[in-house]
């Protein structure tokens, strides 16, 4: 039987020359009350799009965001991160404040904000580039150029499984202008992007290009992730084009993590499975994995070779005619599957520019669906 719904589903309209096949505008949904007729057209729109987004949500409740990424999976309440966020050593510390009535949504962004959602006089701060990568784009040429912060997955990646699913509200955003994108790997690739764009790859694409023999390693590989990797990782410095880390012994040793229970590090397939599409995602965080399980039963425990053989494989994926940069836009609200793609951070601004973002994502009930 057809499903009754007004909502429509729309392709994006990617810029000439793009190679991207994913992201879709989403219309005529109801976001505060959502009827089990529309979820299961936002949720097939998902999962066939990966990335979509609903306009002119700038009514939109915090309560309303939480309660349409839930609906991905009814049985979840805790954030994604879980206390991820309170240790100081996490790199994900600065970047998210909580928001008191609804503890499951974050507010993110930059600049002074003197009262937002319960939240008094608080700073957000953009996450920049020379915080994280071993070498950055020199100041004087920082307004007109940027690069991809860090490609990731969002996932506390020790204890709680990934999030199923995304959601993220642009509330306010400063003016718009492109800059200047640079990789500064070797391949002279660059991409033209709006600032503070957010950039997403899809996994899925990831995978598909990689060579017959690649595609078998990465059905039968596993990643053994860094127990707390946002502490671990910590001291350690990302590669120029945000796609994991530079090697050079920079890693906390695990006498200097919290606490860590074995049966709680994650160890999770390579390939991740649409559960609508049925296809094989090549997903890994780049700068969390530590360790590779092999087919074989043998296990690659030299970080350097790890993140050398990760890099290769997903590289081709972040090429600039595969990268949705969005172009952010007031009450815009973007969904996206977290167990598809990858995203970045991209941009940055003044210290007094107020840009405001809520986001919202869940430890999912069940780890990632894999190749089998």
């Amino acid at each position: 039987m057809a499903i009754k719904s007004h909502i429509t589903v729309h392709p994006l309209k990617n810029p000439k020359g793009s190679n991207i096949d994913f992201g879709a505008e989403v219309r005529g949904a109801n976001l505060e009350r959502i009827s089990e007729e529309d979820f299961a057209v936002i949720r097939q729109a998902l999962y066939e799009n990966q990335v979509i987004i609903f306009k002119g949500q700038q009514d939109l409740s915090p309560k309303a965001q939480y309660e349409l990424t839930r609906l991905f999976d009814p049985t979840v309440q805790a954030y994604g991160h879980g206390k991820t966020l309170d240790s100081k050593k996490s790199i994900l510390h600065p970047d998210l404040k909580t928001i008191p009535h609804q503890p499951q949504v974050q507010v993110i962004g930059n600049g002074p904000v003197a009262s937002f959602e319960g939240l008094k006089d608080i700073v957000l701060k953009h996450p920049h580039h020379r915080t994280f990568h071993h070498d950055s784009v020199p100041a004087s040429e920082d307004r007109d150029n940027t690069r991809f912060y860090r490609w990731h997955i969002d996932a506390a990646l020790y204890d709680l499984n990934p999030p199923r699913v995304t959601s993220l509200m642009a509330v306010q955003v400063p003016k718009t202008e492109y800059q200047n994108l640079r990789y500064d790997d070797g391949t002279g690739d660059t991409l033209r992007v709006p600032r503070g764009s957010t950039a997403f790859v899809s996994s899925y694409k990831m995978y598909d290009l990689l060579s017959p023999e690649d595609q078998e390693f990465a059905r039968t590989t596993r990643v053994q992730y860094a127990p707390h990797p946002y502490v671990w990782m910590s001291e350690a410095k990302s590669r120029s084009d945000g796609l994991g880390l530079v090697s050079e012994g920079l890693e906390l040793p695990y006498t200097e993590l919290p606490a860590i229970e074995a049966e709680k590090v994650k160890i999770l397939p390579m390939c991740w499975r649409n559960p609508v599409t049925g296809r094989l995602a090549l997903q890994v965080h780049p700068s969390a994995v530590e360790k590779l399980h092999l087919a074989d039963g043998s296990v690659i425990e030299d970080l350097s070779r790890v993140r050398e053989i990760v890099h290769r494989l997903q590289r081709p994926g972040i090429a600039p005619e595969r990268v949705l940069a969005v172009d952010w836009e007031e009450g815009d609200l973007a969904l996206f599957n977290n167990h598809g793609v990858l995203h970045s951070v991209t941009g940055s601004f003044r210290p007094e520019e107020v840009r405001v973002f809520r986001q919202c994502n869940l430890a999912a009930s069940e780890e990632p669906l894999g190749p089998e």
